[in-house]
C-alpha cells in the first residue's frame, strides 16, 4: 500500500465553497496512467492535478474523471498554492512543465498569476448542432478546441440550459458562452460534458480564448471577468507582456488536506 499527500483547493475564489475545486496529488514517481485516471475518477472533481518534482520546477498533468487534458487553469493555480504553502513554504514563483509547454505561476499580493499561451479561435462555418444543443442562437460563433458563442447580455448567459447529450454528440471538447458583464468586463460559462464535466465552475483555460477575444471587442488588454456557474468564480486577465501570452490571476482558498491510499 502506498500513501500519497493530497490537497483539495478552491481556485479563483477568496472563499470556500466557491470557485473551482481541484485535487492536487504530489508524487515521487509517475504512476501508471490507469492509476492516475482511477484516482481522478474517485475524486470526481473537474480536475485532479499530479505534481512531480523536476529540478527546480515541477512536471504537471491534469485529469478529469474521464480523460487527461492538455491544459487546465484552475488546477494549475491550485497546484501553485500547494507548492508555495505546503511543499516549499515561502516560494513565490514556480514553473510547471506540461504538455502545453512551460507554465509559470507567481504570487502577487493576495492573488496567484498564471502565464498561459493564447488559444486561437476561427469563425465557425457549420455550428448548427452546437447552437441547437445550447438552445439559444448566439450573435457570433467561433470554432476551436473549445468553441465560443457570443451573446448579447449577462441575462442570456445565466438562462442557458444546454442539452448535454446533444453537446456530447457534436464531438467537440467543450463550448464557452460569453457576453458583456453587468459589473465586470465580461461573463462566461463553460460546458464540457464529453470530458466528464457538464459545467465547469471556473475555467482558466477558457480565458486563454476569452481574453484575446474581448481585447478585440473592447479595445483594451486588462479585464475583470466572472464565470457564472452555480459556484461562481472571479478572474483578472491581462494580455502580455510577452506576445502570445495571457496572464490570468485569481485568489485561492484551501479546503482539505490529507493522504490517499492506493
Amino acid at each position: 500500500m502506498t500513501k500519497l499527500p493530497m490537497w483539495q483547493v478552491d481556485a479563483f475564489s477568496a472563499r470556500r465553497f466557491a470557485g473551482n475545486p481541484a485535487a492536487i496529488v504530489s508524487l515521487g514517481a509517475w504512476l501508471p496512467d490507469e492509476m492516475l485516471q482511477a484516482i481522478a475518477l474517485e475524486n470526481n472533481l473537474s480536475e485532479t492535478a499530479y505534481l512531480l518534482r523536476d529540478g527546480d520546477d515541477y512536471q504537471i498533468r491534469w485529469f478529469t474523471p474521464l480523460v487527461e487534458v492538455s491544459l487546465c487553469g484552475h488546477a494549475t493555480l491550485a497546484s501553485a498554492w500547494v507548492v508555495f504553502q505546503r511543499l516549499e513554504p515561502g516560494r513565490r514563483r514556480v514553473v510547471f512543465q506540461s504538455k502545453s509547454g512551460p507554465l509559470p505561476v507567481e504570487a502577487e499580493g493576495d492573488k496567484l498569476v498564471l502565464d498561459f499561451p493564447h488559444a486561437k479561435l476561427e469563425p465557425a462555418t457549420d455550428g448548427a448542432s452546437i447552437v441547437a444543443a445550447l438552445g439559444r442562437v448566439p450573435r457570433e460563433l467561433f470554432a476551436g478546441h473549445q468553441w465560443l458563442a457570443l451573446y448579447e447580455s449577462e441575462a442570456e448567459i445565466r438562462a442557458i440550459e444546454p442539452d448535454m447529450a446533444a453537446l456530447i454528440a457534436t464531438g467537440i471538447h467543450g463550448v464557452i458562452v460569453t457576453a458583456p458583464g453587468n459589473d465586470c468586463d465580461f461573463v462566461s460559462r463553460f460546458f464540457a460534458p464529453s470530458a466528464g464535466v457538464p459545467e465547469d465552475p471556473t475555467t482558466g483555460s477558457a480565458h486563454t480564448r476569452l481574453a484575446p477575444f474581448w481585447a478585440q471587442k473592447l479595445g483594451k488588454t486588462r479585464f475583470h471577468a466572472r464565470q457564472l456557474s452555480a459556484r461562481g468564480g472571479e478572474l483578472w486577465c491581462e494580455l502580455g507582456p510577452a506576445e502570445g501570452r495571457v496572464r490570468i490571476a485569481g485568489q485561492v482558498t484551501p479546503f482539505l488536506e490529507g493522504t490517499i491510499e492506493i
